[in-house]
């Protein structure tokens, strides 16, 4: 059998793409659905799994595809009911996902990049730099990791994705893009788009697409309401800065009732005061939103510092008396470093690694070859 890296991953496609990948086969366009199907039902790891296709086709995608998976990961529970998984990729990289369970919803934290080259101060993923982007496999695994591991645990299905981990989603567009298509194809992993999340710092081309070519909800980082401030803490406001960053949020294609997600970081001192407050609900006031506010997570080495509780409500009470729909984000994780800011793929250690195989239907364990 050929090497793994000169197969074709099929996890890397979508459902069009797998179509035109079976019709260079010599196959007919429905065996790339039928494909797909096979491929994300949990514990489908070989294509002899595959029994509605014929032996000699599969023969065929033996020797020219794979089905990439993390197997194994690193899983860390937190006091509070986060977990943290660990994974390593293929080039010996490691990135990390979060699930926050909650009691109407479960949602998983996913990474769309190794590290981040937008640098905000306040991040510890921006401080590892940019090492590369996740492949569409990369960004659609960590998915599927976690939800077998849940089948494991017996734990209700995940409900929500939320691109909040490692990285800068956007700047990764292409296969963001695709892994969307698959998270959200009835025959991949079937999520509807308004329970999955996009969360960028302000790239204002690409939010512009994403807009036109997805339905799923935006979350977009602001985090202070002046450019010296946020130039200071998120260097991509020196390119894209305030004005424009919230006439494009303003402007945002989405379905009538959808609202933007603003993400404001709360750090003493600096953003967090009644003159923000009001400042942040003028700057807003033409932009159909919700804020979430969230004290900053501690971070080894910075100088930042986190405002009490007292502060953080009330930057709440301003926002609402101005009319806005204002959540305060209970950080979640932070005892295993799994709270937003602080995911930053900190080694692997394989003695420590659970195996993440489920059965399938037919007894055949996840794995086994």
């Amino acid at each position: 059998m050929p090497p793994a890296e000169i197969r074709t991953d099929l996890k890397n496609l979508t459902q069009e793409q797998l179509v035109r990948f079976v019709e260079s086969l010599g196959q007919p366009a429905f065996r790339g659905r039928q494909i797909l199907a096979w491929i994300y039902r949990p514990g489908v790891t070989e294509f002899e799994q595959m029994t509605d296709l014929a032996r000699e086709f599969r023969s065929v995608l033996a020797t020219s595809a794979r089905m990439s998976r993390f197997a194994e990961a690193l899983v860390e529970r937190s006091g509070d009911g986060a977990v943290k998984f660990a994974f390593r990729l293929e080039d010996g990289a490691v990135i990390e996902s979060v699930l926050i369970p909650e009691e109407d919803r479960n949602t998983l934290c996913v990474s769309s990049q190794v590290g981040c080259a937008m640098g905000c101060t306040f991040c510890l993923t921006g401080a590892m730099g940019f090492r590369r982007n996740l492949t569409t496999a990369e960004i659609v695994n960590q998915v599927c990791a976690v939800r077998d591991w849940m089948r494991k645990e017996a734990r209700t299905p995940l409900t929500n994705i939320v691109f909040m981990g490692m990285g800068e989603p956007l700047a990764n567009f292409d296969n963001l893009l695709d892994a969307i298509s698959i998270l959200t194809e009835q025959r991949g992993l079937d999520f509807s788009n308004r329970r999955i999340t996009v969360s960028t710092c302000g790239l204002v081309p690409q939010m512009h697409r994403l807009g036109e070519e997805t339905d799923v909800n935006l979350a977009v980082s602001l985090h202070a309401v002046d450019d010296a401030v946020r130039s200071r803490l998120m260097p991509v406001n020196r390119t894209y800065p305030i004005a424009e960053l919230v006439e494009t949020c303003r402007t945002y294609r989405q379905k009538r009732r959808k609202r933007i997600m603003f993400e404001y970081t709360l750090l003493e001192g600096v953003n967090d005061s009644d003159a923000d407050a009001r400042r942040l609900a003028a700057l807003l006031a033409d932009v159909p939103c919700k804020i979430n506010l969230l004290a900053v997570n501690p971070v080894a080495d910075s100088t930042v510092r986190s405002p009490g509780a007292e502060r953080v409500l009330r930057f709440q009470e301003i926002l609402r008396n101005q009319g806005y729909t204002v959540f305060i984000r209970q950080s979640r994780g932070e005892d295993i470093s799994a709270a937003c800011g602080q995911l930053a793929g900190q080694g692997w250690d394989p003695d420590r690694a659970e195996n993440l195989a489920v059965e399938t239907t037919e007894g055949k364990r996840e794995g086994e070859n």
